[in-house]
């Protein structure tokens, strides 16, 4: 494409007003994209966009969106439960897509997600969007070179005290392992690969929440403990809820036969990483190698699949697999029983690079 990409926002809430506006707005002043309009169900959003973007295009009927002739990529960011419905009729139009996390609520939403982006002829990108880091990158090299041997144990952890607004959150289609908890599966499912089974516990520690300042049952669990099976005594925990108020420490970490890895900060906004080799003896302290990667980091890649006519790394399978493991978390924690996961995907790999271009490191190992 020797042209701007023409995007349009469906949905202009809190997800889009921050990190999203400013990468477009970045986007926008180097030339790739052109930002052509705007949709949200709240009319009094246009303003924002019109002041923010300069985009005077605004609508509260996203049809008017994914079927405009003048628009080639669709950015689905609105509540949970209207990703799927949105992104299936964007495909249906033939716009590439980026949506937000989770791809839909359910299963059967999901298969007919990925029967259609097999046909579209547009992309179909879905957050969360880790396995774009550069920490992320790092730590699968470290682990495809058998730095720390093989994967035996991983654990990783994401979670706050919960939002304050949007009542959906804590609504059917909504809650914790949807919003938070996908970031470390789809972490874990990527580094260390497809999971065979899942074991949940679960629960609604919080049942009454003020939010948008009215007081409101708790329709879902806010709590949950996972674990993961990979399959070959290989195992993960994922703890996620809105209920944590404050955590220090790694986001991930994995357990090798020689060595250890962790991600410091949280897996969507890393700060590093730390690797222990039994062989060196000692803790290597690895600087995040991008401190300015954004989340919303899928819309450049987006973009820059789209203009150069390349597949997306951040495949739909996985986001499907990733679904999977949450909506089967849920039924098995309501169940008290092990559940097995049905699908598969194949992780995106990467160059593995050579341990003399971690020119991050900044602890010395002697010490």
């Amino acid at each position: 494409m020797d042209r701007p990409v023409r995007i349009a926002f469906v949905g202009c809430g809190s997800v889009m007003s921050g990190p999203y506006t400013n990468l477009a707005r970045r986007l926008r002043e180097r030339g790739e994209v052109e930002l052509v309009a705007a949709c949200d169900v709240k009319p009094d959003r246009a303003a924002f966009v019109r002041s923010e973007l300069g985009i005077e295009r605004f609508t509260t009927d996203y049809t008017e969106v994914i079927n405009a002739d003048d628009v080639d990529a669709v950015l689905v960011l609105t509540s949970m439960p209207e990703h799927g419905p949105i992104t299936r009729a964007a495909l249906e139009a033939g716009k590439h897509v980026l949506v937000e996390k989770p791809m839909a609520v359910t299963l059967p939403e999901a298969q007919d997600l990925l029967a259609l982006a097999a046909r579209s002829p547009g992309h179909l990108v879905c957050a969360p969007h880790v396995v774009l880091s550069p920490t992320y990158q790092a730590i699968w090299r470290h682990i495809q070179r058998g730095d720390i041997g093989p994967i035996h144990l991983a654990r990783a952890r994401y979670g706050w005290s919960g939002p304050w607004w949007g009542q959906w959150f804590y609504q059917s289609g909504g809650g914790p392992l949807f919003d938070l908890g996908v970031y470390n599966l789809t972490t874990l499912t990527g580094l260390i690969g497809p999971a065979r089974r899942v074991t949940a516990m679960a629960g609604t520690a919080i049942p009454e929440r003020k939010v948008d300042g009215e007081l409101m049952r708790v329709e879902v669990e806010d709590n949950f403990q996972i674990t993961v099976d990979f399959g070959d005594a290989r195992f993960g925990t994922v703890t996620t809820g809105f209920s944590m108020q404050a955590y220090r420490g790694p986001a991930v970490e994995l357990y090798g036969g020689t060595g250890t890895i962790q991600m410091m900060g949280d897996d969507w906004a890393p700060e590093g990483y730390e690797l222990w080799r039994n062989d060196h003896g000692a803790w290597e302290i690895h600087r995040d190698q991008d401190p300015h990667w954004p989340w919303t980091d899928g819309l450049r890649h987006l973009v820059d699949c789209i203009r150069h006519d390349r597949e997306p790394l951040i495949r739909p399978e996985h986001a499907y697999h990733v679904l999977e493991i949450m909506i089967k978390a849920i039924e098995s924690a309501r169940e008290g029983r092990t559940l097995t996961i049905d699908s598969t995907f194949t992780p995106p790999t990467f160059d593995t690079g050579t341990e003399a271009a971690d020119a991050h490191l900044v602890h010395d190992p002697s010490h």
